[in-house]
């Protein structure tokens, strides 16, 4: 079974959750990291280990939903993406935080 994570901003907004930034900014900050979609304005990326699920016509995004497809790549991966892009990754079954 597939374990799914959140991904939000660190920072709180002032109506809740902080935007991660546009669908453009993510998709484009994420790239560099080897992950996107199959076709262009798809909402699901793919990298390595891990699918990336962007909101359906929602621009800002202000959480993404992570999926572990290949476990023994895809912690390292996610602790990267944290570390890089400045993102938190809760685990919405523990409550907890991943830190990178």
């Amino acid at each position: 079974m597939n374990h799914t994570f959140v991904i939000q901003s660190p920072e709180s907004g002032s109506n809740g959750l902080k935007p991660l930034g546009s669908r453009k900014e993510i998709v484009e900050r994420l790239s560099k990291l080897n992950t996107g979609p199959e076709r262009e304005g798809e909402d699901a990326l793919f990298g390595p280990g891990v699918r990336i699920d962007l909101p359906p016509e929602k621009d800002p995004v202000e959480q993404m939903l992570l999926t572990i497809v290949e476990e023994e790549i895809a912690y390292l991966v996610m602790m990267r993406i944290s570390r890089i892009c400045g993102w938190k990754i809760l685990d919405p079954e523990t409550g907890r935080e991943l830190n990178p």
